[in-house]
């Protein structure tokens, strides 16, 4: 094994230090009695994200009644649902069948760029829809000036930007510290920071980063979040139609279940006192925020938008109407 010199002013000692190239993930692999329960249960809400999010993403871009801004960003979430829990359910669910927990340096650094940019990124993307919905109800004259093509292309792609410029600032600074060997991760994901646990040197830069960051991601967009809907709800208030206060209602409701189940789970994880750690809360939660959610988010804006249900019931009676042809 290679080895790393430590020199001070007193004395020089050398120890031997194993070369880190892989990593096994032994969170839920504790529970051996309950691997068959969570590989199904994993497995079925799984096959609801893909299938959920997957048609929201169709009937957007089939209706043309759906070509706006609002459910624009609605598909990009969709993807993202889709593209988050597809970074580790998968290896997850061959752990539970196999009982393998290992995983290559290099698939680790990659899953905690790919899930921690998209967990970012969708943190700006609710705050931009939150904006959307501002704009629509508090000034719906001036709505296709604000929300033109340019602006809401420009608004969705900065989103994803923002989200992997933070992912990678992190990732990079935790990989190029030394992990000494110690190459088991309590937790069943390369999470930030349950592999930041395994590192052997000072973390202090690492976790005043992470706090600011947490501030800056979590925060904020949560602030702004708040501020547009004061104002939405104020107007929404004053509107004279009772059927204007019902679709706005209805709207609105759908993104804030979304906002609470997202920032809820995400705080918990990233802005709790860590005398509060608990290995079986995180991994609880660590699910809840990368399966449940995910899951939900197709059902909730299906269930609580007409729009959605009308276009979603007018392409499957024309398909239906093909097929009988």
């Amino acid at each position: 094994s290679p080895y790393i010199k430590f020199v001070d002013n007193k004395h020089m000692k050398t120890e031997n230090f194993s070369t880190v190239t892989e990593f096994l993930l032994v969170g839920l692999s504790r529970y051996p009695e309950l691997q068959l329960s969570l590989f199904m249960l994993c497995l079925i809400m799984y096959l609801i994200i893909l299938l959920g999010n997957s048609l929201l993403i169709i009937v957007s871009v089939l209706d043309s009644r759906l070509h706006t801004p609002m459910y624009f960003f609605l598909g990009n979430l969709s993807f993202l649902d889709i593209c988050y829990p597809s970074s580790f359910v998968p290896p997850m669910l061959i752990i539970f069948r196999t009982g393998k927990i290992s995983i290559s340096f290099l698939g680790c650094i990659l899953q905690m760029v790919i899930s921690l940019g998209l967990g970012c990124t969708e943190c700006v993307l609710l705050a931009v829809m939150a904006y959307d919905r501002y704009v629509a109800i508090c000034n719906p004259l001036r709505y296709p000036i604000i929300m033109n093509r340019v602006r809401y292309l420009h608004m969705a792609t900065w989103s994803w930007i923002t989200g992997y410029m933070i992912s990678l600032v992190q990732t990079t600074m935790t990989i190029v510290l030394p992990f000494c060997g110690n190459n088991v991760i309590d937790h069943f994901t390369c999470e930030l920071l349950a592999v930041l646990k395994l590192v052997c040197s000072d973390i202090t830069i690492n976790i005043l980063i992470m706090t600011v960051a947490s501030i800056v991601i979590l925060m904020f967009p949560l602030l702004s979040i708040f501020i547009s809907y004061v104002f939405i709800l104020s107007t929404i208030l004053r509107l004279n139609s009772a059927e204007g206060r019902k679709k706005a209602f209805s709207t609105c409701s759908a993104h804030l279940t979304v906002v609470i189940l997202f920032y809820g789970s995400a705080l918990f994880m990233y802005m709790k006192p860590k005398s509060k750690d608990t290995k079986v809360s995180d991994e609880i939660m660590g699910l809840f925020y990368g399966v449940v959610t995910p899951m939900f988010n197709p059902i909730i804006y299906s269930l609580r938008n007409k729009e959605v249900k009308e276009a979603a019931k007018k392409i499957l009676s024309r398909h239906l109407h093909l097929l009988k042809i």
